[in-house]
């Protein structure tokens, strides 16, 4: 077993142990040791990192009483090394893990909401409440939640018999839970059944913000951070902010009136576009007709070898020239990192364009597929892709 310091202070930064196991691992080695302050991944908090005799430690685990420590270097059964933990990491997991209980708590106290699911992982923490919550009840929660840090209320660690603990006011029991437990208190607040590392006082935690919430499962999924990763995420969302309204050239509580604004513009730039689009099409096609060579069936090959086009477009033509009887319709073109190719029998037409679209797989290495009377694929962008397209249409000449 190895000695858990790291249980009775949180802010025991260092010490001295005995390597108990060392053996080669998949990044490293594996370390053992009689005791240490590094923290294991465990109870939805992040493992700790740091150091042993200054190699590093990336991650620790604890498997069946044993505390893993992944090593960059190997040590000595024996040996006396020097255990360090990396102080920004440790108080970046306090302030997340203390945050959550103080915040499951607020959602307890203010609206019956239990906490059913927590997860912590590198800038991203969430709790999942039993019950949905409106977006003005969070903004309570988060007030309430505040109100504890900055009060800074004693945070305490207990050890008590599973007896006991059923006694105390928590803000959930796991009956199943047996022995002496390990209690974490926050005064006049939450109180919890937890394995893991809290500083000694609420105003360590030094913010919590919410910064999303989204049904989940019949409740809410709650996404927040605390401390510093709160407050880089508030810069970060910051300069966002400030070059958004560089952009639009607004005052930042404008943005979103900016943007609705610039949204209206382009849907109408679009609509315009469309509408010159629909217009050249009709001339393209009637022009495609004019051109279209006749196949020994009797029917016109109308085709459209396009670059740059778009997927929208390229269907509205598409269907235009599938409109006219007695035609093979072909739309070959390019969009993006893509080539895609449409086959379609206008009505009387004799075709089978199941054959056409196993010509052009086999042209372009492509995928596609579809029936006798239309079919569509499409293959990675090559820069041959055109001469590609006439050897298609020639075949289909035939």
């Amino acid at each position: 077993m190895t000695e858990k310091l790291f249980e009775r202070d949180s802010n025991l930064k260092t010490c001295e142990a005995t390597v108990l196991e060392c053996e080669q691992a998949p990044q490293g080695f594996a370390v053992v040791l009689d005791r240490t302050v590094l923290f294991p991944e465990g109870g939805g908090q992040l493992s700790d990192t740091g150091t042993i005799n200054g190699a590093a430690v990336k991650h620790v685990r604890e498997t069946k009483g044993k505390i893993i420590h992944e090593c960059a270097a190997e040590f000595p059964v024996g040996s006396k090394v020097t255990v360090q933990v990396n102080w920004t990491d440790r108080l970046d997991h306090m302030q997340q893990h203390c945050g959550e209980h103080i915040l499951s708590y607020a959602f307890f106290k203010l609206f019956g909401a239990n906490n059913v699911g927590f997860h912590m992982n590198e800038r991203f923490v969430t709790i999942d409440l039993d019950k949905e919550v409106t977006l003005e009840e969070t903004f309570q929660a988060e007030d309430f939640a505040n109100r504890h840090i900055w009060e800074d209320r004693p945070v305490t660690v207990s050890y008590l018999p599973h007896t006991e603990v059923n006694k105390l006011p928590m803000r959930k029991k796991n009956e199943k839970l047996t022995g002496i437990l390990r209690v974490v208190s926050v005064q006049d607040g939450d109180i919890c059944t937890c394995c893991g590392t809290h500083p000694t006082s609420t105003g360590v935690v030094g913010l919590i913000k919410i910064t999303k919430i989204e049904k989940h499962k019949g409740g809410t999924r709650v996404e927040f951070l605390c401390g510093r990763w709160a407050l880089e995420d508030a810069r970060k969302k910051m300069r966002y902010i400030q070059e958004a309204g560089n952009m639009l050239s607004t005052k930042e509580e404008n943005v979103c009136e900016g943007i609705e604004r610039l949204e209206d513009e382009v849907a109408e730039l679009k609509e315009k576009l469309r509408a010159a689009v629909k217009q050249i099409q009709e001339t393209e096609v009637v022009k495609i007709l004019e051109g279209a060579p006749v196949n020994s069936a009797g029917c016109k090959i109308a085709a459209a070898v396009k670059d740059g086009y778009e997927p929208k477009d390229a269907k509205t033509l598409f269907g235009k020239l599938t409109d006219v009887p007695n035609v093979i319709a072909v739309v070959i073109y390019q969009s993006g990192e893509r080539v895609n190719y449409m086959f379609g029998l206008g009505a009387g037409a004799d075709g089978d364009c199941k054959t056409m679209i196993a010509k052009a797989n086999e042209l372009f290495g492509g995928r596609g597929g579809g029936k006798k009377e239309s079919a569509q694929g499409g293959a990675p962008y090559a820069d041959d892709w055109k001469e590609k397209a006439e050897q298609l249409i020639a075949f289909l000449k035939k």
